[in-house]
């Protein structure tokens, strides 16, 4: 009998022990959730702006920090560190050129906008639904002044 006791009282704790891990899964659970909810909250309404800039300015940071390392080690032959150089001044001199094009076109009258180069292009994202004529042809200007890039090389996308 004795035995069959101890059974008892082992098998009601583990099932005691069961229901308790039942329960805090499940409010453990819920909080996830709704701390996964107000994230998601905190991202979707960072704007698509915020979000291009924090990304290009950690693409440029890494690349900066690649083109150090060549410029200071010891392993790098005169030559590739004088490319780096290069590449690290005209990265600062294109990040400057976007930051000078961004703040003529918010004084434009838009509410928001990022610039961004490539080799043979300037692209333009504007906050907006569309645009019209006169603002692109603004914005047109505007980057036409500051890079002396063709009508063709231009490319101006509105984003919600």
């Amino acid at each position: 009998m004795f035995t069959k006791k101890k059974k008892i009282i082992v098998l009601a704790s583990m099932v005691a022990l069961l229901v308790l891990t039942g329960f805090l899964n499940l409010t453990l659970n819920q909080q996830a959730i709704s701390t996964t909810s107000t994230q998601n909250a905190q991202i979707s309404s960072q704007s698509f702006f915020e979000a291009y800039r924090i990304d290009r300015n950690t693409a440029r940071e890494q690349q900066a920090l690649y083109y150090k390392a060549i410029i200071e080690s010891e392993n790098s032959t005169s030559e590739a560190k004088h490319e780096a150089e290069v590449n690290l001044s005209l990265m600062a001199s294109k990040q400057e050129q976007e930051l000078v094009l961004e703040s003529y076109i918010l004084a434009k009258g838009f509410n928001d906008a990022v610039v961004s180069f490539t080799d043979n292009y300037v692209n333009v994202m504007v906050k907006a639904t569309e645009l019209t004529e006169a603002q692109v042809a603004q914005i047109v200007e505007v980057v036409q002044e500051q890079t002396s890039k063709s009508i063709d090389n231009i490319k101006i996308i509105p984003v919600e």
